[in-house]
């Protein structure tokens, strides 16, 4: 059993699966559980469809709790039913620690795989881990020991599954042939994030930002590149608002769905919504600026409990602040745009580069999927 809560523990989930099979390929296996499109696609039966999980925001998840508790209960059920030999959690700690504490109390054997951040928030958790997860797969270098640190001995660091698995399809020239675009000019990538309310929040300050410096430089390109469980009507929506609000966006301003990889590689600099994206932006090569905005409410209820120096993943990887970070009131179209005119001047790029290239290495070599199948072989 396989359960996942969002995009980007989907795709992370799919590469396991097929690990798994590559790994033991005299066995048989059964997938089910909570799916996503990639889990779909690689032959995991779906008891429950994830893909209206991926919810932001207190108040919001609040009016969800009937969706999530029918979908609770559906796998309880089935996971009774079936008797997997083991159910795998990959990341989505609210909805997936609690599901463990309930199957581990049926003697069903625990695995959570890209453990939860408790090193930034909610240290609390790491009673429940330890008393209902076998196995815990780690996939940030500094994770094991900090696990370690707080007695929890059934900690694995299987490397990173974005490395060596992220990189983009097309050359920026076939890619700016592809969106008539410029090759010779800047491009600049506009990543607004994978959730509905991230798009409502902070794609209107990436637009408005747009509009201002293709006032200052009408040279430069922006492409907007939408997650694959997003819908482009999402961003049609910010767009239609803008122009009521008399915001002249540049000619140049694209549109691209699931492509996030190739426009990242076509881009000279992105602004890039807190979360995987930022680490696949720096595996990529590209200069970010590392951007995010919740409801006042949610930022005031929830930011005095996290307890990191940096919100942005590769930040926290390098263990400096290598992008600037623009969280909530400091996410402006004033101070994001001359962000990204600095990374765009030539010496500040390359100098970004390698020092992007240079964080992106403590991740090593690749190959995460495959350790993580073989973990979870080992203790079958």
């Amino acid at each position: 059993m396989i359960v996942v809560g969002e995009a980007s523990g989907d795709a992370h989930a799919a590469k396991l699966v097929n690990a798994l099979r590559a790994a033991a390929p005299g066995a048989e296996f059964e997938f089910f559980g909570a799916t996503g499109a990639k889990l779909r696609s690689a032959g995991v039966e779906t008891v429950v469809r994830s893909d209206d999980f991926a919810i932001v925001g207190l108040p919001e998840i609040a009016r969800a709790l009937p969706m999530f508790w029918k979908a609770f209960r559906r796998l309880q059920s089935e996971a009774a039913r079936r008797n997997p030999d083991a159910v795998i959690f990959v990341d989505f700690p609210d909805f997936n620690l609690k599901l463990a504490k309930s199957l581990k109390k049926k003697k069903l054997k625990t695995v959570y795989y890209i453990s939860p951040q408790l090193w930034a928030w909610r240290k609390y958790r790491k009673k429940t881990i330890a008393k209902y997860v076998d196995l815990l797969l780690t996939i940030l270098p500094f994770e094991k020991d900090w696990y370690l640190e707080q007695g929890i001995s059934h900690v694995e660091y299987v490397g990173n599954p974005t490395i060596r698995e992220i990189g983009a399809k097309l050359s920026k020239k076939e890619f700016c042939e592809k969106h008539n675009l410029d090759e010779n000019k800047p491009v600049v990538a506009l990543l607004p994030g994978s959730r509905h309310k991230e798009i409502v929040l902070i794609l209107p300050v990436l637009l408005e930002t747009a509009a201002g410096m293709a006032l200052k430089n009408p040279d430069i390109q922006f492409v907007i590149a939408l997650a694959e469980n997003r819908k482009t009507e999402e961003v049609e929506l910010c767009l239609k608002q803008a122009a009521k609000s008399n915001i002249k966006l540049p000619d140049s301003l694209r549109i691209v769905h699931n492509e996030t990889h190739e426009v990242l590689n076509a881009s000279d600099a992105a602004a890039v919504a807190s979360g995987t994206a930022t680490l696949e932006t720096a595996i990529i090569g590209t200069p970010l600026a590392i951007v995010y905005k919740s409801s006042a409410f949610n930022y005031k209820l929830l930011r005095p409990l996290i307890k990191v120096e940096h919100f942005g993943l590769i930040n926290l990887i390098a263990g400096e602040r290598l992008a600037k970070e623009l969280i909530q009131n400091d996410f402006t179209k004033e101070i994001l745009a001359e962000e990204l005119f600095r990374l765009l001047e030539p010496e500040t790029n390359r100098k970004m580069r390698e020092r992007l290239k240079q964080a992106v290495e403590k991740l090593g070599s690749g190959g995460a999927s495959k350790r993580a199948a073989e973990a979870i072989l080992r203790i079958l």
